[in-house]
């Protein structure tokens, strides 16, 4: 794995110089993912990296732990309070989504009113962390750095044009347990790779939760087949392999 580490550092060295970049921005979630990214940054573009923290309403421990993240690596950080901007832009769309008329309005089951209510709301997290890391990417002619892995992307577990929107994923090649092995060997600090992994979309979201299962599971069923998971979970990451390859794919143009 430590030569699969220089391997993508170098390949991330040769997508900035590709693109006329001068070196990389990665957001910092205080996650295992966006440690491991940043790590790798540090090593393909030293001194030209730049770790961005924004918050949004966000647990305290996750900021402590973006910045563990970046003194271990010897990056440096900015910070981007959203929280404003964030309230300001839920309060008017809400305001405008009560115009649209009545009978457009969607009709949902009962038992998917919690979950659909609150991602088009939470989705816009993402989306405004991607428009500040472009904004700091452009501005310094730097690339942005995803923090996706294999494993979230077969799913579609993140946000189209939030989280998905970057120019490069470096860690998009690995499975979530690739990760934590990579952590390790970057030396990444235990609190860090130990803790629960959240997209940070609402207070006490886990990504576990929200997916309705493990990444053990999620992990078996793509390197060993479906066989070694329950058939019920099976037919769930099916389905949202199948709802989710939009994600991966430009828009749809007419022949």
């Amino acid at each position: 794995m430590q030569t699969r580490s220089r391997e993508i550092a170098e390949w991330m060295k040769e997508q900035v110089a590709a693109a006329g970049g001068r070196g990389i921005v990665v957001g910092l979630s205080g996650g295992i993912d966006s440690a491991v990214v940043i790590g790798l940054a540090a090593m393909a573009t030293p001194g030209q990296v730049v770790g961005v923290l924004m918050p949004c309403h966000s647990d305290p421990d996750d900021e402590t732990h973006a910045r563990l993240t970046a003194d271990h690596f010897g990056v440096a950080t900015i910070k981007v309070d959203l929280a404003p901007a964030y309230d300001r832009l839920v309060a008017d769309l809400r305001d405008a989504r009560e115009r649209v008329p009545r009978e457009q309005q969607p009709v949902m089951p009962a038992d998917e009113v919690d979950i659909r209510a609150r991602l088009p709301i939470a989705n816009i997290k993402p989306r405004l962390r991607m428009t500040s890391l472009y904004f700091v990417a452009n501005s310094l002619n730097y690339l942005v750095a995803g923090t996706g892995n294999k494993s979230e992307l077969s799913i579609g577990y993140f946000t189209k044009y939030g989280d998905g929107g970057v120019d490069m994923l470096p860690i998009g090649r690995l499975l979530k347990s690739d990760v934590r092995t990579m952590a390790r060997e970057l030396d990444v600090p235990s609190e860090i790779i130990d803790k629960a992994p959240s997209a940070g979309l609402w207070v006490g979201q886990t990504d576990e939760d929200e997916m309705g299962f493990t990444y053990a599971d999620l992990e078996g069923y793509l390197t060993r087949g479906p066989e070694t998971i329950s058939d019920v979970l099976g037919l769930r990451i099916e389905r949202l392999a199948r709802a989710s390859d939009h994600k991966r794919a430009l828009p749809p143009m007419p022949d």
